[in-house]
């Protein structure tokens, strides 16, 4: 890697435009920031020069979204690499620290079900799963529909016998010392009450991730063989559970479609597009079968076609399974990626590709056969998927646009709100007082920069003030900690975590009239922060108040503007209460051992977290509380004469 330049500017992007020969003829990094030192864009290129000066060609000639990538940008930036492998790589790294609002990424989408093994714990547990990826669980799929799903683990579980149930379950039956219903029915080993050892239920996890995995024909001739051997001996009781089990391999095998016969293990990407936005979808086959198939609706940055697709989606999406899957899952990257169009830069792809798997993976088009018509069956499926998208969200775009350029005209702002936060306060009678910060940009929520507040010095002085508190602390921040001049502005140097309340919203919407306005301008004002606009949305008849106007601003009820500003608050609202039902519940589930001498907090936890639930506390005996790792009996005892004391009080307030 080598020098790294910058050129800065304001708005006209002739006013950062780097000389063209000050730029390298060289592969290459890049990045575009805003006037705020956000990074809004990363790419990569073979040769920096011609592509950057491609960006400051006439704006009517420009891909729509890059003429608004590049007038929002006031400076640029590039680093020189030695190769093409390495631009890949580094591109993937920014892309993944900075979150650039401009880049496409290619998460997971969480609707989509798979199955988890977590091969993390002593007793591996399988289970139907939505949500990110972490390490140490092994996963297959994705799926389409959750009930196939938990139908076929259904099939498999009298074959592999393994556990399903959810920790607090396996606890509280090891407790007791008996199973749960699966394990009376023989749907599960049971290893909660030691019918199984760990080394013995790990074995049935592994013979199960092996079928799961398409390494099916072994484990088939098997099972068949025991079953002939069971038949000989004339033990025809185990010989027909034999049967029955080799009936639910072939059912469960059935519900996965054939397309190869050669055992194949391949990912099949294809793409359905236009000018703006693009369809993709992936079939994941794997012994030759279809083992699950996920897909996308992305909005496209640049003029590019199904080539410049197919290089951006390969980058990202396989840098970020082989982040997530284990090593031994031998998933993350397949041995053979079939695309419609070969990349320019496929030979460094591939080889980073087969870096990161271990071992060669062979990046091409297929022309004829069982592939190629497979590759036909996913393009239809994203041309499919494409239509349904553009029918469901046909004005979005459009309505997102209209809604930020009526705000913009009704409030009197200087250009388009594209960044908003609106602030909340909830609470039940001054008590339990907490705040919410939610964020949207281009007219869509951005959870990650959500802020949660606890009210502290404000909490008995009303919403105005806790307002005010609010305020003063999300710009307090911003002001005393301003964005460093450097190559990570938005990263904590000491963290390496994304900087909280490092850039400013357009506009501040608090929840509340005119005094709520009021008080956060004051704020505002008070702290030197001049270019952000404030209003007040109440909840009543939905007025909008301007800060010191008396008269509300009222919009019209079929107004886009509206319609997001309700959204906004409306999301700030959900998440304010949310955060006040976890305190509430946290208070009230461990003040009944505030009083308890010498039980700190990480005890208290540990109580709570070893039986459950605070009723079930108050049930036990001594001897089982001092049971739990880190309280003595001299502590136990203090703890039980609370919690008797505690349902004493309770009983007779009931009675009372």
């Amino acid at each position: 890697m080598a020098d790294v330049s910058t050129f800065r500017g304001e708005s006209d992007r002739h006013s950062y435009r780097p000389a063209p020969g000050t730029i390298p003829d060289a592969p290459g990094v890049y990045k575009f920031r805003d006037s705020g030192g956000r990074v809004i864009y990363v790419g990569k290129a073979k040769s920096l020069r011609s592509r950057l000066n491609s960006y400051f060609a006439d704006v009517s000639g420009l891909h729509p979204r890059t003429a608004q990538m590049v007038t929002t940008a006031a400076s640029v930036e590039w680093t020189v690499v030695a190769t093409e492998v390495e631009a890949l790589q580094l591109e993937y790294n920014w892309i993944k620290e900075f979150d650039p609002r401009f880049n496409v990424r290619y998460r997971d989408d969480k609707s989509y079900p798979v199955l988890a093994v977590t091969l993390n714990e002593e007793f591996p547990r399988l289970h139907v799963y939505r949500g990110a990826r972490r390490k140490g669980v092994r996963y297959f799929g994705p799926y389409a529909h959750a009930w196939a799903l938990r139908e076929t683990l259904d099939l498999l579980l009298r074959v592999f016998p393994a556990r399903t149930c959810k920790p607090d379950v396996f606890r509280r039956q090891a407790r007791i010392g008996r199973p749960c219903l699966l394990g009376d029915i023989g749907k599960c080993s049971a290893p909660c009450v030691g019918r199984v050892n760990a080394e013995e239920h790990r074995q049935i996890v592994d013979d199960f991730c092996e079928f799961f995995a398409g390494r099916t024909d072994g484990m088939m001739r098997r099972l068949e063989k025991q079953m002939h051997g069971a038949a000989a001996e004339l033990e025809f009781e185990r010989a027909a559970r034999l049967r029955d089990d080799l009936d639910a391999l072939k059912r469960a095998m059935e519900k996965q479609a054939v397309v190869f016969g050669d055992g194949t293990d391949a990912d099949v990407v294809a793409f359905a597009q236009d000018d703006l936005e693009a369809a993709v979808q992936v079939f994941h086959v794997r012994g030759g079968r279809v083992r699950g198939q996920r897909g996308w609706v992305i909005e496209k940055v640049e003029e590019t076609g199904t080539a410049g697709l197919v290089d951006q989606f390969l980058s990202q999406f396989y840098g970020d399974q082989a982040e997530t899957d284990e090593p031994a899952n031998g998933s993350a990257v397949p041995r053979e990626v079939l695309v419609p169009e070969l990349p320019d830069d496929a030979e460094a792809i591939a080889e980073w590709l087969s870096s990161m798997r271990g071992s060669r993976v062979q990046l091409r088009v297929p022309q004829r056969g069982d592939k190629r018509a497979l590759m036909e069956t996913v393009e239809r499926n994203a041309k499919e998927a494409f239509v349904q998208h553009k029918l469901k969200r046909a004005g979005d775009l459009t309505a997102r646009s209209a809604a930020l350029q009526e705000l913009q005209n009704q409030l009197g702002l200087d250009t388009a709100p594209l960044r908003i936060e609106c602030v909340d306060i909830s609470h039940i009678q001054g008590s339990d007082v907490v705040a919410s910060l939610v964020v949207f940009e281009d007219g869509l929520a951005r959870k990650s920069e959500y802020r949660r507040f606890a009210i502290r010095e404000a909490a008995t002085e009303g919403d105005v003030a806790s307002i005010a508190e609010v305020v003063r602390r999300r710009f307090s921040r911003m002001v005393n900690d301003p964005v460093p001049d450097t190559s990570t502005p938005g990263i904590n140097p000491e963290t390496g975590k994304p900087r909280k309340f490092a850039y400013p919203p357009n506009l501040l919407v608090v929840d509340g009239a005119g005094p709520q306005a009021n008080a956060a301008a004051d704020v505002l004002a008070e702290l030197g922060v001049s270019d952000v606009a404030v209003i007040g949305l109440a909840k009543r008849l939905e007025e909008v108040w301007l800060p010191a106007d008396s008269e509300p601003l009222i919009l019209p009820r079929t107004s886009e503007g509206l319609y997001l500003l309700q959204r906004v608050r409306d999301e700030a609202h959900r998440f304010a209460i949310t955060y006040h039902r976890q305190k509430r519940a946290k208070r009230m589930t461990t003040s009944a051992l505030d009083e308890v001498p010498g039980l700190g907090e990480a005890r208290k936890a540990a109580l709570i977290k070893h039986f459950g639930s605070l009723k079930r506390l108050r049930a036990a005996s001594i001897d089982e509380i001092s049971g739990v790792p880190g309280v003595g009996r001299r502590t136990a005892e203090s703890v039980a004469a609370a919690l008797a004391g505690d349902n004493a009080l309770e009983k007779e307030g009931n009675d009372v």
